[in-house]
């Protein structure tokens, strides 16, 4: 069992700069697994470029890894993705967790860059393979329907040999394309149950598929609060959650005391998730003093209770 918990942020939720590298530090120093930022291109709220922000962090840390949860790859051209993900990669020596997905239908990128969703699954697809086979291969030829390649190569390639491949997504297609494609499944707005039943469905795909993913590479992620839920910054999250997904939020957040939050992060082990992206509910300060109550209070237990192997 290795169990590992991360911290992801969507919006920004920092006055500036200096806040959220005063975030960042507190992370690595104080044994946060990995660091992961939300892919939005068009959005009113403050939102970081998550491409720029890998770049960022790659500079910034020397310890924690850090990656794209999940990057859209409708909206990108894969080879350029590709060549970013390896020159992060190689810049971090080896930290890059790259996470890639289809989007949000509800998203506002589609309108706003006259994009079809219903070719999501198509460019999904095609740039999966665009990518893969550059990290790995010296030259690519590819005709598909979106993408036409002739002889593109990337140099250097990804420090990591086999660079991990995170796929997002709870659809039969999304578990398709994980059994296909990807080394790993990471969870978005999935309660216990519903991760759980993704996890199997992809164990079974993948072995029909004659291809098998480690079991510590399934991915689950929930919002945290220490406090209440009457707390207004909480209610507005989970109201707007509940709208977005029409889930409901209390079998998603964690809200309370550290027991909170380890019963929830214990209900997903149960179906076979070990990886963990935890947010942090607020704005400016009380993201960081959520920070330092998860690092204090849950990360020592989650590593009595789930021990890594030496």
């Amino acid at each position: 069992m290795k169990v590992a918990v991360g911290l992801g942020l969507m919006e920004f939720p920092f006055a500036g700069a200096g806040d959220y590298w005063r975030w960042v530090d507190l992370c690595e120093a104080g044994g946060v697994d990995s660091l992961w930022q939300t892919d939005r291109l068009v959005s009113r709220q403050p939102i970081l470029e998550c491409m720029t922000t890998m770049a960022a962090l790659a500079g910034r840390t020397r310890r924690m890894r850090f990656g794209m949860n999940v990057v859209s790859l409708a909206l990108r051209d894969p080879v350029l993705l590709a060549k970013q993900c390896a020159t992060v990669d190689v810049l971090s020596e080896g930290r890059l967790l790259p996470a890639f997905g289809i989007g949000s239908p509800l998203g506002p990128e589609w309108q706003a860059l006259d994009i079809d969703t219903k070719t999501r699954g198509r460019r999904t697809d095609e740039s999966l393979e665009i990518i893969a086979r550059l990290w790995r291969e010296e030259s690519v030829d590819f005709a598909g329907k979106y993408y036409r390649l002739a002889g593109a190569s990337i140099s250097p390639r990804p420090v990591q040999p086999d660079l991990p491949m995170w796929i997002g997504g709870s659809s039969d297609a999304a578990v398709r394309r994980t059994a296909r494609y990807g080394t790993g499944w990471q969870g978005g707005a999935e309660g216990p149950v519903e991760a759980g039943r993704v996890v199997a469905a992809i164990k079974r795909a993948a072995a029909e598929a004659g291809r098998s993913i480690d079991e510590d590479h399934y991915g689950a992620a929930f919002p945290f609060f220490f406090g209440s839920a009457s707390d207004s910054i909480v209610s507005g999250a989970m109201a707007a959650y509940a709208k977005r997904t029409n889930r409901d939020p209390a079998r998603y957040f964690a809200i309370g005391d550290e027991t909170a939050i380890l019963d929830r992060i214990a209900e997903y082990v149960d179906v076979g998730v070990q990886k963990f992206i935890l947010r942090p509910v607020g704005d400016g300060a009380s993201v960081l003093a959520q920070t330092r109550q998860l690092i204090e209070k849950v990360l020592p237990q989650v590593g009595m209770k789930w021990p890594k192997a030496a």
